[in-house]
């Protein structure tokens, strides 16, 4: 298909039109995450932007066929299930937003819903690679402090569970260790507080030590800082868990390790969700669905009948 004329880009709205008032829904979310902001934001750019090209100017022009020709086209470009499910909550909420503020008088998204299907089960690390991650030797010109806060990163991501962004965002006294427990932001801006394995707290406690001498001034009381002296990223750690991992994997996957470890030692469901800092148990849920893949996996590899 042609990509739209000059004319057609030229007239691609900006998030913050007026018509649309998109920068003032982003602006209207403060009980969401800055991630959170940023991703709807994104979202709900690309579907102003596609109906413009699609000769729709305001969301008063929006229908419920509209919204579903949209939610059409983000399937045919192969977006993962995952994502078009957040970009349709995302358009649920603008427009739920718009009715209530009085710029539309219809909810066109009021029953909107994503394809179904069946979602792509978390990747988990068995309990090999995990102990690789966690206690593999140093290298030889690798510096002290990197390898500390690398073990107390990994150590708190697996053996606490907490997402990669609640990570970063931690400060010093985020961390109680005397309680063996960390307080941590989750999404929704919900603070719960989270366990500290043993491990965890040896690797946060030899890192304290030390931290001072990395961590710059203009980090201010953030926990971990990369290279440069600044509050750790999403991206550095995903370096870490490349350096250490003996696998392709992801840093998130030490979250899906930790609720399925945990669950296959015979942890309570509940108890695991609020660990985790799920709103809804279904999300949880699918955890067990990993466990009884592993399961089933042990068996086909080990029981002479299988």
């Amino acid at each position: 298909m042609r990509g739209p004329t000059v004319a057609a880009e030229a007239a691609v709205i900006e998030p913050h039109d007026q018509l649309w008032r998109a920068q003032d829904f982003a602006d209207s979310l403060t009980s969401s995450s800055p991630n959170t902001v940023a991703a709807y934001s994104s979202d709900i750019a690309g579907f102003i932007e596609w109906a413009q090209r699609s000769g729709i100017t305001s969301p008063e022009s929006v229908d419920r066929l509209v919204l579903r020709r949209y939610v059409a086209y983000l399937t045919t470009r192969q977006f993962a299930r995952r994502s078009v499910s957040r970009k349709v909550a995302g358009l649920r909420r603008y427009f739920q937003w718009l009715r209530r503020s009085g710029a539309i008088t219809l909810d066109p998204a009021v029953s909107l819903r994503a394809p179904g299907g069946t979602g792509r089960l978390p990747k988990v690390l068995s309990s090999a690679d995990i102990d690789v991650l966690l206690d593999a030797a140093s290298a030889d010109d690798e510096p002290e402090w990197r390898r500390l806060r690398d073990d107390a990163v990994l150590e708190l991501l697996y053996g606490s569970g907490i997402r990669v962004s609640e990570l970063c965002g931690l400060d010093v006294d985020s961390l109680d260790l005397a309680g063996s427990a960390v307080s941590v932001w989750g999404k929704g801006s919900k603070q719960r507080r989270v366990p500290l394995s043993p491990p965890a707290s040896a690797a946060l406690s030899s890192w304290l030590r030390i931290r001072g001498e990395v961590v710059d001034e203009s980090a201010g009381a953030a926990l971990f800082a990369n290279e440069r002296g600044k509050r750790l990223t999403p991206r550095d750690v995903r370096r870490i868990v490349d350096r250490r991992s003996p696998v392709p994997t992801h840093p998130h996957a030490l979250r899906h390790s930790f609720a399925t470890h945990l669950l296959d030692g015979g942890a309570d469901l509940r108890a695991v969700q609020e660990l985790l800092g799920h709103s809804d148990v279904a999300t949880t849920q699918r955890y067990t669905h990993v466990s009884k893949e592993r399961l089933r996996t042990v068996y086909s590899q080990t029981h002479p009948r299988a």
